[in-house]
């Protein structure tokens, strides 16, 4: 359904700016535009969240922190779907994760390549990413999850 809405949304702007005689780059941009609102769309709610989040110039990058009590499910928490970024295409990855019980990890996930796992143990990660124009998002994934996480991506 998303899918069906983004492309609808993508033709709907090519007929707009070829009616209003943009350029090939104001054309880029804002398509560029559109892809970063519906990307959005797919992160975890605050609301929905077990921890708090904050952003920092974007949606790719921020801080969380949580306390997880028996948490089984997915938390979407930064990234989106973009053709270039204002900060450029890289990443830095700062995690800590303490697993008291069940299981948890966190993962990367681009485009339509199988999600990557960064950490699936208590210990701490650090890393830099490099993101390809694709839709990017770093996510927890817990079963029973009994534990903490604290994230930093600049």
């Amino acid at each position: 359904m998303k899918k069906s809405i983004l492309f609808f949304m993508m033709i709907a702007c090519c007929f707009v700016f070829l009616l209003t005689g943009c350029t090939k780059d104001e054309i880029i941009e804002n398509y560029n535009e559109v892809l970063q609102e519906a990307g959005d769309g797919c992160l975890t709610k605050d609301s929905k969240l077990k921890g708090e989040r904050s952003f920092g110039s974007d949606s790719y990058i921020g801080n969380y922190s949580a306390d997880y009590d028996g948490f089984t499910g997915t938390e979407t928490l930064f990234g989106g779907t973009a053709l270039e970024w204002n900060d450029g295409n890289k990443i830095e990855i700062t995690c800590t994760l303490n697993i008291t019980d069940g299981t948890a990890k966190v993962v990367f996930e681009s485009g339509t390549d199988d999600p990557q796992v960064l950490i699936e143990s208590s210990g701490d990660y650090s890393e830099t990413i490099e993101l390809p124009s694709a839709s990017n998002y770093i996510a927890v994934e817990g079963d029973g999850f009994t534990g903490s996480i604290t994230l930093e991506i600049k």
